[in-house]
């Protein structure tokens, strides 16, 4: 049975989660924003996602440069600087005494319109700022399993008609990107460029391994995903050649190994592609996964991680 990445086992905790919505903490349940919002009317905003480990949102800066550089792209004043956000970030985790095992949503929309129109200048307020963390990591079952891909028509698109690099609410593209995938049995969609090379997967990242170089799209058709260039930075600083280059399906079902990448589930293995097993060994399952290769990144992007937290309790204890 096909599942998401980003599926995980529910934790009663979840319940009682305090929500941060523009400076106050709330319960779930009570947890709205206007139908008057730009986020639901249009998906006009910007948003990241944000793995809590001992108490600290990792790669937080990576994140809020990301966050704030999609806000100017499309003219959102954010109404809070860094520091404030840090701040809100951490509130909200200690109100709700959060620690490890966390994901954590942050979204910012445009604000309250007047009416339900698409022109910005209908906003009547300020941004609308949401943080939600729970309880919630991917499902070792599914990680131990890897997964299943299939290549569907929906392509990234040209920057000129809505450019990937946008972390934006409006993810129309990837939806019906993910529900063809879904529709043929599969875990997840690997996405091609308007050129016909690989370009990502619908809500992750997607590298191979070929005779011990490792590859990835050129980036020009998708996020620029902070996980995707932390394996890119742990290859470099390891000696592993890495490559962000154009290849085509060909070259993928051929490949020693794959994987995806993403914040929430970190790599993830694939163990098969349009049908074809991905992998070399003689009895033709494709072998264990996680393959040697995504196993060594593995390690080393936890080893990213560490270092990070380290960083980041440093930064709150000066």
């Amino acid at each position: 049975m096909a599942q998401s990445i980003h599926d995980f086992h529910d934790d009663p905790r979840n319940a009682d989660i305090r929500i941060w919505i523009n400076g106050t903490l709330k319960p779930r349940a009570e947890a709205t924003v206007s139908v008057f919002d730009s986020g639901f009317v249009l998906g006009d905003g910007v948003w990241e996602g944000l793995r809590v480990i001992d108490g600290h949102p990792v790669f937080l800066d990576e994140h809020l440069e990301r966050l704030f550089e999609g806000a100017k792209a499309i003219a959102l004043d954010i109404g809070l600087d860094r520091a404030q956000l840090i701040r809100a970030i951490y509130d909200t985790l200690d109100a709700n005494g959060m620690r490890d095992g966390v994901h954590l949503r942050l979204m910012v929309s445009r604000g309250v319109k007047r009416t339900p129109y698409q022109d910005p200048r209908v906003t009547v307020g300020p941004a609308t700022i949401v943080i939600i963390p729970e309880f919630k990591v991917a499902k070792p079952e599914t990680l131990a399993a890897g997964l299943k891909l299939f290549t569907v028509h929906v392509r990234r698109g040209y920057p000129d008609v809505q450019d990937p690099k946008l972390n934006s609410h409006s993810k129309l593209n990837c939806i019906t990107a993910c529900i063809q995938a879904t529709q043929a049995g599969a875990d997840e969609a690997l996405m091609l460029d308007p050129h016909g090379f690989v370009a990502t997967c619908n809500s992750t990242h997607f590298f191979i391994v070929r005779k011990g170089e490792v590859w990835t799209s050129t980036g020009d058709y998708c996020l620029g995903g902070i996980t995707r260039a932390n394996v890119l930075r742990a290859c470099r600083e390891a000696g592993i050649p890495c490559f962000e280059k154009n290849f085509s399906l060909t070259q993928v079902y051929s490949a020693d190994e794959a994987f995806t990448t993403g914040t929430f589930a970190g790599l993830a293995p694939v163990r098969e592609i349009d049908g074809r097993r991905i992998g070399n060994d003689a009895s033709g399952d494709g072998g264990a996964l996680p393959g040697p290769m995504t196993a060594r990144l593995r390690a080393l992007y936890r080893d990213l991680i560490a270092r990070d937290v380290a960083f980041r309790a440093g930064v709150r204890l000066a």
